[in-house]
């Protein structure tokens, strides 16, 4: 699944830069994720890194973009293959 940012975002601009596939640009107000390009991380880390460094907790699934592991790795491959 992809990430969304929810309307708790500080824009304090710590997502962006950590995020392995440019997914995360900046928005009007808030921080918005591209769930075209998020993989939640798989195939470059362990966890997602924007959820690690938010201080304001508020990444969350997308349920609008139901992805299973293999697919999150296979969408990652293909944006760096």
């Amino acid at each position: 699944m992809a990430l969304i940012i929810t309307e708790d975002c500080t824009a304090c601009d710590a997502c962006r830069p950590v995020c392995p596939n440019d997914a995360i640009a900046t928005g009007d107000p808030l921080y918005v994720i591209d769930p075209l390009r998020c993989t939640e991380c798989v195939g470059a880390e362990d966890e997602p890194q924007c959820k690690l460094v938010c201080p304001a907790d508020c990444i969350s699934v997308n349920p609008d973009f139901a992805e299973s592991p293999d697919e999150l790795r296979a969408k990652y491959e293909s944006l760096h293959g």
